[in-house]
């Protein structure tokens, strides 16, 4: 048992996982939350009743012996939650230029279920799943297979992009296109974005496809109990002002403007700009703060939250992605008769085996730039002009899902929005990012952000350090806390727990 003071800032998906190791550890940790609600992007809401998910709204990888399943059995939250399976048959279902094309979960299924469509395709399609397979298994990190990582593997598939290597596999040009169908989990852009994160996320959710059970708030629950449960303690409405240096490291945190909490470590999960606003140190040179700071980050979303009425929406058991032109590709690029291009419809899984739905949301991409004149502003204070620019964005949402599910106007009881400024205010994110700092393949190290900083015990985590998604922000966790126990004594723990 160390007992080192460990202060965490931010309570998001990366801060609890590091506060559950470091606990499990025997560090003495703390973890800050600026608001009264602890999640990040966990977190959900409750209006008239009715529960709403913002983020997290369904996983991967989580049925026996699977990666994410052993990982909530190593942080002792897996009989805390409880999980509906999407369908096996279509638990995404991607629809280009009005005709709609099912994911299968397995391999085998997913290359029946392509084949069906493109019969033409099946020895390119066994090609396509053999790479994504490659990927997968080449890192230690997300196969939980400790020091058996392929580098020659990674390193080719960060630099080669997602549409290079489809187009070059399969050579239906529609077929590469609804193998790109689910990208709005990721936010991806042609011609930048690694191959190596598509392939993370379909090995991901395609391995099995879940929601959770009364809402993703659950697995922060479910967190802040294990942290508990080692002494370890939550801190709400306690924002991270300052982080404190001497000369040679970081000496504590400053909450709320006023109080300090001496540190051994802190680990910020906020976004790195926000973590290089609270700190005046030598030890972060100009030269680094000017890179994280000019690095691009992903597209903003614009959020629809429905309010079904009781009994008229039978409960969809799969995602939704709808495109009215010929292509995923490029919906980040459109001007105000354009919008939207594309959108991501779910519904929320209040109870087991729901058969008709009480909450779902639409998520469709919107730039920071859409709603920069309010930018400064505060949640419930930004005037009317705002209040209008969000219900003809929603009114043309519904009308976009209306057009493929008829009927499904007339049975929205009530609808709440969130655009860019919502994420900034609840999360810090930059820009409004739905999934943080972008990578790009023509950019390498120069857009990634070290989970090690130049202050020797200061530390980030979080979705953009590894990746976003609860198995990239927990693998990144897994890395940051390595830095304390080294990884191969977290392996051989969460290998135990399995046992």
């Amino acid at each position: 048992m160390t007992g080192k003071k460990t202060i965490i800032i931010g309570s998001g998906l990366g801060g609890l996982a590091c506060g559950a190791i470091l606990a499990k550890n025997g560090y003495d940790v703390t973890v800050l939350e600026q608001a009264a609600q602890p999640g990040g992007c966990l977190q959900c809401f409750v209006r008239r009743g009715v529960k709403f998910e913002t983020g997290m709204h369904f996983i991967g990888s989580a049925a026996e012996g699977q990666t994410l399943n052993k990982l909530m059995h190593y942080f002792d939250i897996y009989h805390k939650l409880q999980l509906s399976r999407l369908d096996v048959d279509g638990y995404d279902v991607v629809s280009i230029a009005g005709k709609r094309y099912k994911f299968a979960n397995g391999r085998e299924a997913f290359i029946d279920q392509m084949s069906s469509y493109f019969p033409h395709q099946r020895s390119n399609l066994v090609k396509y799943y053999d790479l994504i397979e490659k990927v997968a298994s080449a890192s230690s990190l997300h196969s939980l297979k400790y020091a058996e990582n392929d580098s020659a593997v990674n390193m080719e598939f960060q630099l080669r992009s997602i549409n290079e290597v489809i187009e070059s596999t399969v050579t239906d040009p529609l077929l590469a296109k609804v193998l790109v169908g689910n990208l709005p989990l990721y936010a991806p852009v042609r011609d930048k974005t690694p191959f190596s994160v598509h392939a993370f996320i379909m090995d991901f959710y395609n391995a099995g496809a879940y929601r959770i059970v009364g809402g993703s708030d659950s697995i922060a629950s479910a967190l802040i109990s294990t942290i508990e449960s080692y002494g370890g303690r939550i801190l709400v409405n306690s924002k991270a002002t300052k982080i404190a240096c001497n000369t040679i490291q970081a000496t504590g945190v400053e909450v709320n403007g006023e109080m300090m909490i001496d540190a051994d470590y802190v680990i910020s999960d906020t976004h790195p700009m926000r973590a290089l606003e609270m700190l005046d140190t030598k030890m972060i040179r100009p030269a680094f703060r000017q890179r994280i700071n000019s690095i691009p980050q992903t597209v903003g979303g614009f959020s629809v939250y429905l309010h079904f009425k009781e009994d008229t929406i039978p409960y969809m058991n799969y995602n939704y992605y709808g495109f009215d032109s010929d292509t995923p590709w490029n919906c980040e690029f459109y001007d105000d008769s354009s919008w939207p291009k594309g959108f991501l419809y779910m519904h929320f899984c209040h109870t087991p085996n729901p058969v008709y739905a009480q909450s779902g949301v639409i998520l469709s991409y919107m730039q920071m730039s859409d709603v920069q004149q309010w930018e400064g502003t505060h949640v419930g204070r930004r005037g009317a002009d705002y209040e209008e620019f969000k219900r003809k964005k929603a009114e043309r949402l519904i009308d976009a899902i209306e057009g493929h599910f008829p009927g499904f106007k007339d049975s929205i009881a009530h609808y709440y929005t969130s655009t860019p400024l919502t994420y900034v205010d609840y999360t810090g994110t930059e820009g409004g990012s739905l999934y943080g700092i972008a990578k790009d393949i023509n950019k390498g190290s120069e857009y990634r952000v070290p989970h090690r900083t130049k202050v020797p015990n200061l530390l980030f985590t979080g979705q953009n350090i590894n990746s976003h998604g609860m198995l990239g922000v927990i693998v990144g966790a897994i890395v940051t806390c390595s830095e304390l126990l080294t990884s191969k004594k977290i392996y051989e723990q969460i290998i135990d727990a399995n046992r």
